[in-house]
């Protein structure tokens, strides 16, 4: 059965709504520190920024000290509540949300170091206009993947799954076109390879933020589709058939 924002406001106890309605707030809390930690990356690196990309590398530990505290609340309402069918989905679905998120905390993490190597050198990053771009495709999937949670959106996580597959397609472009440039000038490998690190931890952030959205599906219609091609998912009406 499919569920909505509603399905977890009708438990007898008070307390287990607040529990359940708690891990959500916590959840979004930390897709927003995620979220703060990709953008300002991004414009360390841009704007040779270096204060601030000691920053997002230094919060780091923020962003995995809110997975322990999520994960720890998720394993508390497993063990008190024994929770069953929708409630029990979205606990298993936040878990594996607050991992999600914290693998992107990471890859912004490692956009920072590589934005502190390149300032250090002195280099202007190629391929400013691909990262830019690609940033903040990603930003936009991460942003809508969490208001699909927030809301039980099934037709906005569909959105995103399509999504990564246009950020694969830039990505490739874009690793091309810079390898163009390192074998039309050894001088600029060092540069360039950092950059292409940048990139694909971008790349990468595209991909949790895909597995955010299939969370959400399975948290609404019980489906798991993180095995399943995106043709099949186009081709199928029950995988993306809309809100409950």
């Amino acid at each position: 059965m499919d569920i909505t924002s509603d399905t977890h406001s009708q438990h007898i106890s008070q307390q287990f709504n607040q529990d359940l309605e708690a891990i959500k707030t916590q959840l979004m809390a930390m897709g927003g520190l995620v979220e703060r930690q990709l953008q300002e990356s991004v414009t360390a690196l841009l704007d040779g920024d270096g204060k601030l990309a000691t920053r997002v590398r230094d919060n780091d530990t923020s962003v995995n000290d809110m997975q322990l505290k999520i994960d720890e609340e998720c394993t508390r309402i497993l063990a008190r509540r024994q929770p069953a069918a929708s409630d029990l989905r979205l606990v298993i679905a936040v878990i594996r949300a607050t991992n999600d998120l914290e693998r992107m905390g990471d890859e912004a993490n490692k956009i920072a170091r590589n934005a502190l190597d390149l300032i250090d050198a002195g280099r202007i990053p190629q391929g400013s206009v691909e990262i830019r771009h690609i940033s903040e495709h990603v930003r936009h999937m991460l942003r809508d993947s969490l208001t699909a949670f927030a809301r039980f959106d099934t037709d906005l996580a569909f959105k995103v799954v399509q999504e990564d597959a246009a950020v694969d397609s830039e990505y490739t472009t874009a690793m091309r076109s810079l390898a163009t440039v390192m074998m039309e000038d050894s001088r600029s490998i060092g540069g360039v390879l950092s950059v292409m690190t940048v990139l694909r931890a971008l790349e990468r952030i595209g991909d949790h933020a895909d597995n955010l959205a299939e969370h959400v599906i399975y948290l609404v219609k019980g489906q798991d589709i993180r095995h399943t091609s995106l043709d099949a998912l186009n081709e199928g009406d029950t995988s993306r058939s809309g809100r409950a």
